[in-house]
């Protein structure tokens, strides 16, 4: 590459305009590849606890000892364990007051939602941030382009003898914006749509988990109303 045409000395080179336009796309797209790791490793560490729970719940165990068992955990709760854990803590006060059956469960599934809406929320946390990312930058790297043509069109204004090497560093920097705008928003539309499915895939998931759990519960409450 022509040293007088290299990214560095284009961005120096450019309006102040077009260099906050830079500037901010490359800390967008440095944010959402800190988001996009982390989200990674939030969603992965949901799908590999509610796996191991669901094991332990369907392996025969009886609910009360499972309920100790989580109750004594130090590092928090979380997915699955988190609805089971609200679940029968609210079944088995309910209970132990006496309650109808029927209100029992009520009371059990009211708090499971709950604590589902909950989950779901922190799960979600920051995606927001990757579809405003995703939508806007494409735009904003625009405005730098648009910027830096108009800027070399002033310059072949004021010029006596038009020429290619007069307007080439002011095209190269405005499509340079364009190019930074792509950069940070493909891999946060990407990363948007993969989460957002394996968002609706975990909800789905801890649904049904809780219609499983709420037919135990129900079983419970009516032997021991019985």
């Amino acid at each position: 590459m022509n040293p007088e045409m290299s990214l560095i000395s284009l961005f120096a080179e450019a309006s102040m305009l077009v260099q906050l336009v830079m500037l901010l796309l490359l800390i967008a797209s440095l944010v959402s590849w800190a988001v996009i790791y982390r989200k990674w490793q939030v969603l992965r560490g949901a799908q590999a606890e509610a796996a191991t729970f669901e094991k332990r719940f369907w392996s025969g165990i009886d609910l009360v000892e499972l309920y100790k068992q989580i109750a004594k955990r130090r590092d928090g709760l979380s997915g699955t364990s988190a609805l089971f854990e609200a679940g029968f803590a609210e079944f088995a006060r309910l209970r132990k007051q006496g309650v109808e059956p029927e209100f029992i469960v009520e009371g059990a599934q009211r708090t499971m939602r709950v604590t589902l809406r909950r989950e779901m929320d922190r799960l979600e946390g920051n995606l927001a941030f990757l579809a405003t990312v995703g939508s806007t930058s494409p735009y904003v790297g625009l405005f730098g382009t648009v910027w830096g043509i108009m800027n070399s069109f002033r310059a072949l204004g004021t010029a006596q003898h038009a020429t290619l090497s007069m307007v080439a560093p002011g095209i190269a920097e405005a499509l340079i914006a364009t190019a930074m705008g792509l950069f940070a928003a493909i891999p946060a539309v990407i990363a948007y749509n993969r989460y957002s499915n394996d968002l609706d895939r975990l909800e789905s998931r801890f649904d049904s988990f809780q219609e499983e759990f709420t037919t135990l519960l129900q079983r419970q409450a009516h032997n021991r109303g019985g």
